[in-house]
């Protein structure tokens, strides 16, 4: 059987925050990711103490490090919620 893949697909170029461990907290554009939530983040940001924000550019994260990740962009849609609105 092959190993279990990350569901990122529908996340890439969106933006993301992502809650790391340490109380980290970094908001930046999805723009890779493998079988270990290893996630390559474009234009981020992390979200100091106090509301202190520093440009971090292109980082990459180690996914034993994200505890949460939360999408700031509306997902995919699309033809699904075209589909329901018939069905109230």
């Amino acid at each position: 059987m092959a190993p279990a893949q990350p569901e990122l697909k529908k996340y890439l170029d969106k933006k993301l925050f992502v809650q790391l461990n340490g109380s980290r907290k970094v908001i930046g554009v999805l723009r890779g990711y493998d079988v270990f939530l290893n996630i390559v983040l474009d234009d981020a940001v992390e979200e100091k103490a106090g509301g202190e924000k520093e440009r971090l550019g292109m980082v990459v994260i180690r996914g034993n490090s994200v505890v949460m990740l939360e999408a700031l962009e509306r997902i995919g849609g699309g033809d699904r919620d075209r589909g329901q609105q018939g069905h109230h």
